[in-house]
């Protein structure tokens, strides 16, 4: 009898890469990849409830983005904190709205979105996320220009906190929400939080 041959675990990289490099390693089976200056930071997958959330809350999100955008869950952006020659920062929001331009010129030339082009992205708070979704993250995307950040927290009530981007303290809020969620920034929605879980 043959034994079956065992994968082969990849190696780690040797040296901090790029945006370019990390866009090459492509998908990992073993959980989540994001690259945080020049480095390769992983995650476990997300829960059923999360996952849950996060679809719940695209299809609430669809029907009402203007037509010039497109919601994406799960899927790498580049913050371009850096020239693209220097160890790269790439996140993978839990959701995304971007300019839909943005989103053919990846079809056209390849590569990952840029934060540059994103309208609003979304973190769902995980057990052992907190302090990465409310600290780490909310600095790293007031710092790659992102106008709208929303952190979900799926505890019991559902609530969100909307962080808008202002030119001289980075990111404001007005704190957590719960129930039903109405803003007109950045494009007219209501949000059912309640509906999320």
């Amino acid at each position: 009898m043959t034994a079956l041959p065992q994968p082969q675990s990849p190696q780690p990289p040797s040296h901090p890469l790029t945006i370019d490099e990390y866009a090459a390693l492509g998908e990992d089976e073993h959980g989540r990849t994001e690259l945080q200056e020049g480095s390769l930071v992983m995650s476990p997958s997300p829960t059923p409830n999360h996952m849950i959330t996060s679809m719940h809350l695209a299809m609430q999100l669809l029907p009402q983005v203007p037509g010039d955008l497109q919601v994406i869950p799960d899927i790498d952006v580049d913050l371009g904190l850096v020239p693209r020659d220097q160890p790269g920062s790439a996140r993978r929001p839990d959701l995304i709205v971007v300019k839909r331009t943005e989103v053919e010129r990846v079809e056209a030339e390849g590569g990952i979105l840029r934060a540059s082009e994103l309208i609003l992205v979304v973190e769902i708070v995980s057990l052992g996320s907190r302090r990465i979704d409310n600290v780490i993250k909310r600095h790293e995307y007031a710092d790659a220009g992102i106008p709208h950040y929303w952190i979900v927290d799926i505890e019991r009530p559902v609530s969100l906190v909307a962080c808008h981007l202002t030119e001289e303290f980075g990111y404001q809020d007005s704190g957590a929400v719960s129930g039903t969620w109405d803003t007109a920034d950045p494009f007219a929605a209501r949000i059912d939080l309640a509906e999320l879980h």
